[in-house]
């Protein structure tokens, strides 16, 4: 069995409809992410001498329907019943859009999330490939891999990921789960801190990233609120007045959910005293990028 991961819109529904010949009839077309479940799909090897392949959709951490923090729920409690069946993953494949010209802070959360969830042992079985790749005459799209490779990759493919290049066809997916098929299973963190050492979502490196991440956004969003007060004091316009008061409000949503999921996440401090105190310590440490 192997997981797909990666930001929205990546290709994760469209790797697993190539792979398994399924003519794109699960593939989100609009803004709206379309993995809202965790979705597998059973496949026969296409050199049909070996098992069945199972093949796991799981949605990106900034989906349009739903909170972070009910995202890495979702996907945990999904990873913590199958070890508990003493089903393991094969291999992870992260995807990542070569059309993308920049690291957002929406991909680079994505990346951060995913090395946390993993650990350094279960990044030795991931393959990061990149998708949406096209003609390529000027060298951007190779510059940009080159990048990926040097740079935000770096530390993942410094414990042992390898990369890969998806061309949408079916040859092209089955060379990436190959490389996968060639690994033995593994265990990711998050399932150990969760199964063996019974720790609560928001005690493991996954929950204390997205806590982090988030106290990092929500100071970027009382800053926004705090200039569009100021701005919105300097416009005499009526009009523009109004469409200064219609963002403000908007930030002012996102603030309240994002305070939200930090609550969700906090561990009290008594349960933090606890865990310092303890001797359980995971096999496996986890990756920053």
């Amino acid at each position: 069995m192997s997981s797909l991961m990666g930001p929205t819109g990546a290709g994760k529904s469209t790797f697993i409809d190539v792979a398994t010949k399924q003519d794109g009839r699960t593939v989100g077309k609009s803004l709206t992410s379309y993995t809202k479940d965790i979705r597998s799909v059973r496949y026969t090897h296409p050199d049909g001498n070996r098992p069945e392949i199972v093949l796991v959709d799981t949605p990106g951490f900034d989906d349009t329907e739903r909170s972070d923090t009910q995202i890495l729920g979702m996907v945990s409690h999904w990873l913590e019943k199958t070890y508990k069946k003493r089903i393991l993953l094969t291999g992870i494949i992260y995807l990542h859009r070569i059309t993308d010209n920049r690291m957002t802070g929406s991909i680079y959360k994505n990346l951060r999330m995913f090395a946390s969830m993993c650990g350094d042992d279960a990044v030795r079985n991931t393959i990061l490939a990149t998708t949406m790749w096209k003609d390529d005459p000027s060298g951007r799209y190779s510059l940009r891999e080159e990048a990926l490779r040097s740079k935000y990759w770096k530390p993942l493919i410094d414990h042992g990921s390898e990369t890969a290049r998806f061309r949408r066809t079916f040859e092209s997916a089955w060379e990436v789960i190959d490389h996968i098929l060639k690994r033995g299973p593994t265990c990711l963190l998050v399932q150990e801190e969760t199964v063996r050492l019974q720790r609560k979502l928001c005690e493991t490196q996954a929950g204390i990233t997205l806590y982090n991440l988030l106290q990092k956004s929500l100071a970027e969003h009382k800053e926004r609120v705090r200039k569009f007060l100021e701005e919105a004091e300097s416009y005499g316009d009526p009009g523009q007045a109004r469409e200064w008061k219609m963002e403000y409000d908007r930030v002012q949503e996102t603030l309240r959910t994002t305070f939200d999921q930090i609550h969700q996440l906090k561990i009290p401090i008594g349960r933090r005293i606890l865990l310092f105190f303890s001797f359980k310590r995971s096999h496996a440490r986890a990756v920053t990028v």
